[in-house]
C-alpha cells in the first residue's frame, strides 16, 4: 500500500475575542483558546483553570486574582499582563513572554516556565516552590521576598536581579548567570550553584550553609557576614571578594582563588584550605583553621 507523508498543519489564524465571549465559551465547556487575541481583556478574578491559551496574546490583560490552575500559556504573549495574586499552580508557561508583567504574590508552585522571558517582571512575594525555571531570562526581574524553595533555575540568565530576602533553599542554580544581582539576606541553604557566575553580586548576610558552589565565579562578590558553614567552594574564584565577618566553619575551599580577598574577622575554624590561594588576602582578626599561619 502506498504511503503518503503527513499533511503539514497550516498556522492557526489569530482570532480577536472579547473577555465576555471567552467567559461564555468557557462556561459552555470550551477549553481550547489557542492563538486567540485577548490583549487588554479584563478577566480579573475569573476561574479559567485548565484552559488552553497556547500561543495566545494576552498582553496587558487583567488576570489579577484569577484561578488558572493547570492552564496552558505555552509560548503565549503576556507582555505587561497583570497576574497579581493569581493562582497559576501547575500552569504551563514554557517559552512564554512575560516581559514587564506583574505577578506580585502569585502562586506558581510547580509551574513549568522553562525558557520563559521574565525581563523586568515583578515577582515580588510570589511563590515559585518547585517551579521549573531552567534557562529563563530574568534580567532586571524583581524577586524580592519570593519563595523559590527547591525551584530549578539551571542555566538561567539573572543579570541584576533583585532577590533580597528571597527563599532559595535547596534550589538548583547550576551554571546560572547572576552578575550584579542582589541577594542580601536571602536563604540559599543547601542550594546548588556549581559553575554559577556571580561577579559583583551582593550576598551580604546570606545563608549559604551546606550550599554547593564548586567552580563558581564569585570575583568581587560581597559576602560580608554570610553563613558559608559546611559549603563547598572548591575550585571557585573569589578574587577580591568581601568575606569580612563571614562564617566559614568546615567550608571547603580547596584549590579556590581567594587572592586579594577580605577575610578579616572571618571564622575559618576547620575550613579545608588545601592548595587555596590566599595571596594578598586580608586575614586580620580571622579565626584560622589549624595549621594555617599568616606568614
Amino acid at each position: 500500500m502506498e504511503s503518503h507523508p503527513p499533511e503539514e498543519q497550516s498556522p492557526r489564524t489569530i482570532v480577536r475575542m472579547t473577555g465576555d465571549e471567552l467567559l461564555q465559551r468557557y462556561a459552555a465547556g470550551e477549553r481550547d483558546f489557542r492563538a486567540i487575541d485577548l490583549s487588554a481583556a479584563d478577566l480579573a478574578g475569573q476561574d479559567l483553570s485548565a484552559a488552553n491559551f497556547r500561543q495566545a496574546n494576552l498582553s496587558k490583560a487583567r488576570l489579577e486574582g484569577a484561578v488558572l490552575f493547570g492552564s496552558n500559556f505555552r509560548e503565549a504573549t503576556l507582555v505587561g499582563t497583570n497576574f497579581n495574586r493569581a493562582n497559576l499552580k501547575l500552569a504551563n508557561l514554557i517559552g512564554a513572554n512575560l516581559t514587564d508583567a506583574t505577578l506580585i504574590e502569585a502562586n506558581l508552585t510547580e509551574a513549568g516556565m522553562r525558557g520563559a522571558s521574565l525581563i523586568r517582571t515583578d515577582l515580588s512575594r510570589a511563590t515559585l516552590r518547585e517551579a521549573n525555571l531552567n534557562e529563563g531570562n530574568f534580567d532586571g526581574t524583581n524577586l524580592q521576598d519570593a519563595i523559590l524553595t527547591e525551584a530549578s533555575l539551571s542555566r538561567a540568565k539573572m543579570i541584576r536581579v533583585n532577590l533580597t530576602n528571597a527563599s532559595l533553599e535547596q534550589a538548583n542554580l547550576t551554571s546560572a548567570l547572576m552578575n550584579g544581582s542582589v541577594l542580601q539576606g536571602a536563604n540559599l541553604a543547601g542550594a546548588s550553584l556549581n559553575g554559577a557566575t556571580l561577579e559583583g553580586a551582593d550576598l551580604r548576610g546570606v545563608d549559604l550553609s551546606r550550599a554547593k558552589l564548586m567552580g563558581a565565579n564569585m570575583v568581587q562578590v560581597n559576602l560580608a557576614k554570610a553563613n558559608l558553614r559546611g559549603a563547598n567552594l572548591s575550585w571557585s574564584s573569589l578574587r577580591g571578594a568581601n568575606l569580612r565577618g563571614a562564617t566559614l566553619y568546615r567550608t571547603k575551599l580547596n584549590w579556590s582563588n581567594l587572592s586579594g580577598a577580605d577575610l578579616s574577622e572571618a571564622v575559618m575554624m576547620n575550613a579545608h584550605v588545601e592548595y587555596t590561594n590566599l595571596r594578598h588576602a586580608d586575614l586580620t582578626g580571622a579565626v584560622l583553621p589549624e595549621g594555617l599561619t599568616l606568614e
